[in-house]
């Protein structure tokens, strides 16, 4: 238990940069979350172009707000945790 806010608070932390990392690496997406992405392909014979989309997620703000709020709230569970300390002086 005494170690409690320093987990919290590292957990919060590890959160939110492997939460930036992945959000990054999987196209750092600005609009909503998508599982289908358009990709335009190229007919042989015509030369026409077209599109597919194939069924992939790649997360968007809404992943990255929710992902920031849950590393919000373990760093301020931390603070519940927290020793209080006394303020009682010694008399000399």
């Amino acid at each position: 238990m005494k170690h409690l806010p320093l987990v919290l608070r590292a957990l919060s932390a590890l959160l939110l940069g492997g939460l930036l990392i992945y959000w990054v690496l999987n196209g750092a997406h600005r609009g909503w979350n998508m599982n289908q992405v358009p990709v335009t392909k190229s007919d042989e014979i015509t030369g026409i172009n077209y599109v597919e989309y194939e069924n992939r997620f790649v997360p968007g703000i809404e992943f990255l707000g929710s992902g920031i709020a849950a590393s919000g709230l373990l760093f301020g569970l931390s603070f519940l945790f927290r020793k209080r300390q006394s303020n009682l002086k010694a008399k000399s």
